[in-house]
């Protein structure tokens, strides 16, 4: 008989056999140095980790081993930035590192670590690639990941830093035509390698589509007639970015020369409606050549009780219905998603400042 804890895992295990992989969207110094990063990597087959301004703020408001290093830094670095880079860099680093055999063992396809620019320069494309270029150099680790938001500046950005060769992990996309924007910088940073006869090999990108997010503004939206179409919006949408992803052959000269394709990565998966399943967006978006990045108590959920299925390729067609139904009704998710795109900026904006405030 299989065993509660194997039982548990092999759900998790599940999803990495058919081909997605699920990144902890989570990072701390007490997630690295205490084991329980290196557990997930070989227990659940975790394969990769995301931050963002609010998972450090609340990390280093919580964490004695970063509280206990401040009164030292404060001393060593006049600038509040400087500190905090001083501060969680090393850690960023240290889950590289456990990462790295993953990440050379797949041929440099899994095993990533995303650490975020500044949100202050979201509407600055030169400051956005200088900071890339800076932290990757920072970093010094093949599989960390430079995490930019799909602002129009940071769209420009995007194809800048790809052609320098880094890694990046553009986030903050919400609509269609967004993540449309991306995916066509990503190839012309691609692209002017090519002419300038540099290797495509090796440089991973990922185009983080927000989830829940979306569905929570579409419900607020929908009158009492179309109930029914609540949290139904995202996993549409992502169903029809996979089938486009997956009948898409523009990406083959690039493929030719030893290219990676930008993965769709699904965020902001934690259901925010209580009456919907816990799991629901990591069941419903599972395909192969994905990821999924999922935060703590919901990785736990699925390893509980999820049910791992290719789900991202069924219900095409009645994910094109759910669009058109919603279109009737006046909600377009491109507009839905510029107002989305402002709001999550706003949000970082405000965690960045918080965790800056905790150092100063």
């Amino acid at each position: 008989m299989m065993s509660e804890t194997s039982a548990f895992t092999s759900r998790l295990k599940a999803v990495a056999e058919l081909g997605q992989q699920i990144w902890l969207d989570n990072l701390s110094h007490e997630l690295v140095a205490s084991g329980a990063l290196a557990a997930w990597i070989a227990d659940d087959g975790i394969q990769g980790v995301t931050s963002n301004p609010s998972i450090f703020f609340n990390a280093i408001r919580s964490d004695a081993a970063y509280q206990a290093a401040l009164p030292a830094l404060r001393r060593t670095h006049a600038d509040p930035e400087a500190r905090f880079e001083a501060l969680v860099l090393p850690d960023v680093q240290r889950a590289c590192e456990l990462f790295l055999p993953m990440y050379q063992g797949s041929d440099g396809q899994a095993g990533f670590v995303s650490f975020e620019v500044s949100p202050r320069l979201a509407h600055d494309a030169a400051a956005t690639v200088a900071a890339a270029r800076r932290l990757w150099q920072a970093i010094d680790r093949p599989n960390a990941m430079i995490k930019i938001p799909a602002t129009e500046a940071g769209i420009a950005a995007l194809e800048e830093v790809i052609f320098a060769g880094i890694n990046v992990n553009v986030t903050l996309i919400f609509g269609p035509r967004q993540l449309a924007a991306v995916r066509a910088a990503h190839r012309r940073g691609l692209a002017r390698r090519l002419e300038a006869k540099l290797s495509v090999q090796r440089i991973a990108s990922v185009a983080s589509v927000f989830i829940s997010r979306v569905d929570a503004a579409v419900a607020a939206l929908l009158p009492p007639s179309a109930e029914g179409l609540k949290g139904k919006a995202a996993i549409a949408s992502a169903r029809l970015a996979y089938r486009d992803f997956l009948g898409d052959s523009g990406f083959a000269v690039f493929a030719a020369f030893g290219a990676t394709p930008q993965w769709l990565l699904w965020a902001s998966t934690g259901t925010k409606d209580p009456a919907m399943r816990d799991v629901t967006y990591v069941e419903e978006l599972i395909g192969a050549g994905t990821v999924n990045t999922v935060p703590d108590a919901t990785l736990l959920a699925f390893r509980d009780h999820g049910e791992a299925r290719p789900s991202l390729a069924e219900g095409v067609e009645e994910a094109q219905a759910t669009l058109a139904q919603l279109s009737r009704h006046g909600i377009e998710l491109d507009t839905i998603g510029n107002d989305l795109l402002r709001q999550g900026l706003t949000q970082f904006e405000q965690a960045y400042a918080s965790l800056l405030a905790l150092l100063d």
